[in-house]
């Protein structure tokens, strides 16, 4: 062997056993820090929403839920792939303990993290609040407690209570006038009461010094304002007959004359699928039959639209008492200044109802 041999084998070391161990365990950590890591990393992060087909949609939180009541709701239909996952970091954050009823919006790409600080936070995707087409209250309330929390009756029973209306100013009668159709954004978790207080606020915006003074022109109030812009809205389809309308309307009042107003005779039947007002329809004894009583009905027959109202305002001057519906059924009307006229008018129609064979 040679001597430069030798110096090599002496130059080699042997790791002691004791460092294998230290190195190994350290490598187990490591490894097993980064497997650790990447499962809390997926756990707190990564997607564990599934939709279906579908990329968004909303849940909804009722007011007074639990943590067992949203895990209820996220667990249906499998949208939460882990339960588990979510409902330990649920508990780390103290969801359990932050719970905000709302309508939230979720898409298919969000981790527990962002599942859980949304829900906590009570960052609501807002509901676009509309109604029009309506004449009772209990449709109203209907169609309100399709689009918020509060329910029908709920919303009902405050638009029949005379003394909470009296802080609005309004009265059982009057209080469908508080909603002036529109588009309002809400959050979904509103109360009845909530929504009543929000509604009195826009009534208030809406009817402006402006509007106050041409009603007082008149010498109507608002409510009685929309009380006679809600016949009108039922009478004529045709917005360009608004102002001529509701000048005969207030022509007829100023003379102490009935108002004779199909649409008010219907309502107080109730039957709202009469196409012809016979003579026996005229004879319910109703303060919403104008045939029978004089003066406006105690409050509106339907939620008049903001252009019928203000059509009101602005009405036309002129010498019309008398109108009827054209009989070539255009939607348009023939106004007579006397009553001959309007008979003219009225038998023409009246013939091509027969034509028609609409007989009620």
């Amino acid at each position: 062997m040679s001597a430069t041999t030798r110096k090599r084998r002496k130059k080699k070391k042997h790791i002691p056993f004791w460092l294998k161990v230290i190195i190994s365990l350290l490598l187990i950590i490591i490894v097993g820090g980064g497997i650790a890591a990447w499962r809390l990393y997926h756990a707190i992060y990564q997607p564990n929403i599934f939709l279906g087909e579908r990329q968004t949609t909303h849940i909804f939180i009722p007011t007074g839920s639990t943590f067992n009541d949203v895990k209820a709701i996220l667990y249906q239909n499998g949208m939460i792939i882990n339960t588990n996952t979510f409902e330990w970091l649920a508990e780390k954050k103290n969801y359990r303990n932050n719970i905000r009823p709302g309508r939230y919006l979720i898409h298919e790409d969000m981790g527990n993290n962002e599942l859980i600080n949304l829900l906590r936070s009570g960052q609501q995707d807002p509901v676009m609040l509309t109604f029009n087409n309506i004449r009772q209250k209990e449709q109203l309330a209907g169609v309100l407690a399709r689009q918020i929390e509060a329910d029908s009756l709920s919303i009902l029973k405050l638009l029949n209570d005379a003394e909470f209306l009296h802080q609005y100013g309004k009265t059982p009668e009057t209080a469908k006038l508080l909603f002036i159709p529109n588009t309002y954004e809400f959050f979904w978790n509103t109360s009845a009461e909530q929504l009543m207080t929000r509604m009195h606020r826009e009534y208030n915006a809406f009817w402006n010094e402006q509007r106050i003074q041409k009603a007082q022109a008149i010498n109507l109030t608002p409510a009685e304002i929309g009380t006679l812009a809600s016949i009108i809205q039922l009478e004529t389809s045709k917005p360009d007959e608004y102002a001529r309308m509701a000048g005969v309307y207030i022509n007829r009042l100023n003379r102490n004359m009935k108002l004779q107003a199909d649409p008010t005779v219907i309502f107080a039947v109730g039957d709202f699928s009469i196409r012809r007002v016979l003579n026996r329809h005229l004879e319910t004894d109703s303060p919403y039959n104008t045939y029978m009583y004089a003066g406006l009905p105690p409050g509106p027959i339907a939620l008049p639209e903001t252009r019928v109202i203000d059509g009101v305002l602005n009405h036309e001057s002129h010498q019309y008492l008398f109108f009827c519906a054209r009989d070539d059924f255009s939607g348009y009307h023939a106004f007579a200044r006397t009553y001959s006229q309007h008979l003219a008018n009225a038998r023409r129609y009246h013939q091509a109802l027969n034509r028609r064979n609409i007989m009620r």
